[in-house]
């Protein structure tokens, strides 16, 4: 939390706590830091937290991006009023990374949900497979923090 109240002195850009929340508490502790998102993660939460967070959030105006791994999961946050929808390429499990993952769940995602692809987004061809599949926001942390330089390694992915 203190890097992200650091951040939040330096940038206007949305940041996006992204945490294993699983106390109501750690949702006010984000506003507080100056995050205007949290992470929520279905498979740590039950329904009934997932929708109690996702509530609690929206009345203090931050933003909700509802991680899932597989289609269970996704059929859970469906049941949410989430509209940020994230699918994390990675298994949590086994820490296998699929890309693909993104593909086989996006078909279940209604049109005026967005789509955030998660983990594993190392290129721009990436980037061009995981929007061909639906995606229309790109969560990328690792790939961008193992550079030297990462504004060029930004300037690689964003590149068309």
């Amino acid at each position: 939390l203190r890097y992200l109240a650091l951040i939040r002195e330096t940038v206007s850009l949305p940041l996006l706590r992204k945490d294993f929340i699983c106390d109501p508490y750690q949702i006010l502790e984000a506003r507080a830091a100056g995050a205007d998102a949290i992470l929520l993660i279905a498979a740590m939460l039950d329904l009934n937290q997932l929708r109690e967070f996702h509530n609690m959030a929206r009345e203090i105006n931050l933003d909700v991006l509802l991680e899932v791994h597989d289609e269970d999961e996704m059929e859970k946050a469906l049941s949410t009023d989430c509209s940020m929808i994230g699918v994390n390429n990675r298994n949590l499990r086994t820490f296998v990374t699929d890309l693909n993952t993104t593909g086989r769940l996006a078909g279940m995602m209604p049109s005026e949900r967005l789509l955030v692809t998660e983990s594993g987004i190392n290129s721009r061809l990436d980037i061009d497979k995981l929007a061909a599949d639906g995606a229309k926001a790109f969560l990328i942390g690792e790939s961008l923090m193992r550079e030297a330089d990462i504004g060029a390694k930004l300037r690689e992915l964003l590149q068309s």
